[in-house]
């Protein structure tokens, strides 16, 4: 992947499956020089990625204890462990308080679960957001860990549901901008991949 080779573990969602890692981590403007977090980072591809575009402090961090292992063997795989920090965290929990990003992404698990969903899996946490309910956060604390030039991103797709989305952003009273999409296929099903960027009502950023 991206002219790579990466360590996968049986356990940890696999980005072979569908296009999203791949188009999202070409399509992220990794700050050169800069900090970046990737929340939910499963095999640590784009986390990876980032430290050797440039990026001189990078955080992975993943709700699966066996993603947190696994990124962390494709950071020294890529010789970035210096400057690749790996974390078990449930979105922003294990931050410190005061830690702030230039840039904060999430491909986050789209497909809705109802309030009753039980995940009996750590990958599942990959895949299904109960009641929707790790969006919400995102979208609320999300601009509170960027630094004063930083920008926070949300890979999305068409699996899952953009209404919510849109309803969950007006409540938290941000705004929700796509920035990049394209069309594929994952097996017999078409998906359609958004980069989003979610900024304050009066941010005005046009690029």
């Amino acid at each position: 992947m991206l002219g790579s080779r990466w360590d996968l573990l049986p356990r940890v969602f696999a980005p072979v499956h569908t296009d999203s890692t791949e188009l999202f981590t070409q399509w992220l403007p990794f700050p050169v020089g800069g900090s970046f977090l990737e929340v939910g980072c499963g095999a640590g591809v784009t986390a990876v990625t980032a430290a050797m575009a440039g990026c001189e402090r990078v955080t992975a961090s993943d709700i699966s204890s066996d993603a947190v292992v696994n990124a962390g063997l494709n950071a020294a795989r890529h010789g970035v462990a210096d400057r690749v920090r790996v974390q078990r965290s449930d979105l922003f929990d294990a931050l410190e308080p005061g830690e702030r990003f230039d840039l904060v992404f999430w491909n986050s698990n789209v497909v809705w679960a109802p309030e009753d969903f039980v995940y009996s899996r750590q990958v599942q946490y990959a895949i299904f957001d109960r009641d929707y309910a790790a969006h919400q956060r995102y979208l609320c604390q999300g601009l509170a860990r960027l630094t004063g030039v930083g920008r926070l991103f949300l890979g999305f797709n068409s699996l899952g549901d953009a209404g919510r989305l849109d309803s969950l952003a007006s409540q938290a009273g941000v705004r929700v901008i796509e920035r990049r999409c394209e069309a594929r296929r994952a097996g017999d099903v078409a998906v359609t991949f958004r980069l989003l960027e979610i900024t304050g009502m009066h941010d005005r950023r046009t690029v």
